[in-house]
């Protein structure tokens, strides 16, 4: 009977597991509709190009390398992983069978389709931050190295069992290990290909590019939204007792409570600044508050994730401000989303978790976005040597669809 248990065990907690990757494979078409609705018309084809290519070359990438990089099986030491190719055999029955706390409870095979959706995620950020301005093919190499090696050896540090994991730091679900890694990676770009052409004027002014097609990137949030539940919940990684499917209820209450906070926030600060309720804005509350509560979904009681996702809504409205003000164009606001709201998130985690401390949670802050901004510099510095990163003003003025595509997204339309 212990037998037919423990394989019932692991078959439904492997299920559980693989739905939640797909939950998280679905984000990538949120990424995917929030950047199509925020680009102009004549560089929507070439945003869903960079999308749909990126989740291919990051799984592909992490198949090949990046998940062995983020958990080794024999790491050099605590900062160094190792270098090994390709996934090995999943688990024998005997080792489920033989029970322990060393058995496996899961296939082996579903924590990398998890992992590797993860990795993918984190490159999406990138490509949202530097929309309408990086050429297709140097932003598909950088996702190469991003994916392969960048990402998975921070990854390790924490969910690897390296020194960031041994001295304490907290991240259950991501906020700083993928949602402000990619972030960083994203300023890195950013700094580097500069801003769109006519986005900054003389004297400070600022002038607003708005996005083409504003449903689309509604649908894409509430993508996002559904997909986080994978995200969140997929993190528990059990759900085959009382205890686990108690955990994972409360990890989708808190989620789904951390969003609805963010978004009315960010309403009601956009109305008290602009005097308008900016839709943009309430998109990206809705997804800070998402990020704000994926550092821990688990310890708050729902009250408590209402605020730490109410305290992300406001931060990303006024972050995305002073990225304008800092001349950093962002067109989707994905660093202020991922990344501002990211490291709110991390520090959050000292009020609901007492295994957190403040200076674990700051040296780890400090240390991933330090490798993730560095590496991305030094990577896209040698792509631009070599291929160059931006189309010429002549070629982004037409459009990123007709250049790097051949096609338009709405031909029946005037593109200009």
């Amino acid at each position: 009977m212990e037998g037919n248990y423990l394989q019932l065990s692991y078959a439904l907690d492997t299920f559980y597991f693989l739905m939640s990757a797909v939950l998280v494979m679905w984000m990538a078409a949120g990424f995917a509709m929030l950047e199509a609705g925020l680009v102009r018309s004549k560089n929507t084809v070439e945003i869903l190009t960079k999308n749909a290519l990126l989740y291919s070359v990051a799984c592909t990438a992490f198949l090949i390398v990046g998940y062995n990089v983020m958990y080794p099986g024999d790491p050099i030491n605590g900062f160094i992983p190792n270098l090994s190719f390709l996934l090995g055999a999943d688990n024998t029955v005997e080792a489920v069978l033989a029970g322990g706390d060393d058995a496996p409870y899961y296939s082996g095979m579903s924590d990398f389709i998890f992992q590797a959706v993860f990795a993918a995620a984190t490159m999406s950020i990138v490509s949202g931050a530097i929309a309408e301005r990086m050429k297709l093919w140097p932003f598909l190499v950088f996702a190469v190295v991003m994916t392969a090696f960048i990402y998975p050896v921070e990854g390790y540090w924490k969910w690897g069992g390296g020194w960031l994991d041994q001295l304490g730091f907290q991240d259950f679900a991501g906020s700083v290990v993928v949602h402000m890694a990619g972030a960083s990676a994203a300023l890195a770009a950013v700094i580097m290909v500069g801003a769109r052409k006519g986005k900054y004027g003389p004297n400070g002014k600022i002038n607003p590019i708005p996005g083409a097609n504003l449903p689309m990137a509604t649908l894409g949030m509430f993508i996002l939204w559904m997909g986080w539940f994978g995200f969140n919940g997929g993190s528990e990684l059990m759900v085959s007792n009382v205890d686990e499917a108690n955990a994972v209820a409360a990890i989708f209450v808190n989620t789904n409570a951390a969003a609805a906070a963010g978004m009315i926030s960010a309403a009601l600060l956009s109305k008290f600044m602009f005097g308008k309720t900016d839709l943009t804005m309430v998109l990206n509350g809705a997804l800070a508050g998402l990020v704000s509560i994926t550092a821990e979904p688990l310890a708050p009681t729902p009250g408590l994730a209402m605020i730490i996702g109410a305290v992300g809504g406001l931060i990303v409205v006024l972050s995305v401000v002073l990225m304008d003000k800092m001349k950093l164009d962002d067109p989707v606001g994905a660093i202020s989303v991922h990344g501002t709201a990211g490291i709110w998130g991390i520090f959050a985690v000292l009020f609901s978790n007492s295994d957190a401390t403040f200076m674990g949670q700051l040296i780890g802050t400090v240390a991933t976005f330090a490798w993730m901004f560095i590496m991305s510099i030094i990577v896209l510095f040698i792509i631009k040597k070599t291929m160059g990163l931006r189309p010429t003003e002549e070629e982004e003025m037409e459009g990123m669809d007709i250049q790097e595509c051949g096609m338009e997204a709405y031909p029946e339309f005037d593109q200009k």
